[in-house]
């Protein structure tokens, strides 16, 4: 089962493509992987979400090489986990602590990121198998919140900010000093009706600003 997630073959920038539609998603998807994405997530609450997902299982998903990780975001149910994996979906992320989505995604070999804001969820959704830490809202985790939970993390944990990151170093550079490993990008990077010359734009701007950050 795939319950680490080797981040050195994957660009560690996660594009949320909240308010996507099916029409648009794979044509989203080849500006992404262009700009050298390798994850991509379509939360649930996303038109068809399901149906999106699927043309992305079904055009990025392969078991042999998990080249790309594509999939669904705020998956707060079992029932919806279950859902998402029958996508053939390998990518499974949350906005909340729920250790039986954790472990279906894992029994799936499905890489997962729950949110987690406090010590106590991140140990246990690390516990339950989860790939890594989605720190869900950045704002309220915050640097100093941040600092302390990595400090008594496992050596080699994953941790994504998420929420108001933006395509500058400067919005970067604080949260990898500390030992972030990348970011989920929401709204500053896709919203829903978004031109895709605009997305690659902005998929360029994300990328120059990490490549600086680091």
């Amino acid at each position: 089962m795939l319950k680490k997630l080797e981040l050195e073959n994957h660009l560690p920038l996660i594009a949320i493509l909240r308010g996507i539609e099916p029409a648009e998603v794979l044509d989203a998807a080849k500006v992404l992987t262009e700009e050298g994405f390798t994850m991509i997530e379509v939360p649930l609450n996303s038109p068809e979400a399901l149906n999106s997902i699927k043309l992305l299982a079904d055009s990025y998903v392969d078991t042999d090489s998990n080249k790309y990780l594509v999939g669904a975001g705020t998956v707060t149910t079992l029932a919806e986990a279950e859902a998402v994996i029958d996508t053939g979906a390998n990518l499974v992320v949350t906005p909340n602590l729920n250790i039986d989505v954790i472990k279906a995604a894992v029994q799936a070999n499905c890489v997962c990121f729950p949110g987690i804001v406090t010590p106590s969820e991140a140990f246990s959704a690390l516990a339950a198998g989860a790939s890594g830490l989605k720190l869900f809202p950045a704002s309220q985790v915050a640097y100093a919140g941040f600092k302390a939970l990595k400090s008594v993390l496992p050596v080699g944990t994953l941790c994504f900010p998420v929420g108001g990151i933006n395509a500058q170093s400067e919005s970067m550079k604080p949260w990898l000093d500390i030992g972030a490993n990348g970011f989920g990008l929401g709204a500053a990077l896709y919203s829903a009706g978004m031109s895709m010359t605009q997305l690659r734009e902005n998929a360029a701007s994300f990328v120059a600003a990490l490549n600086t950050a680091r």
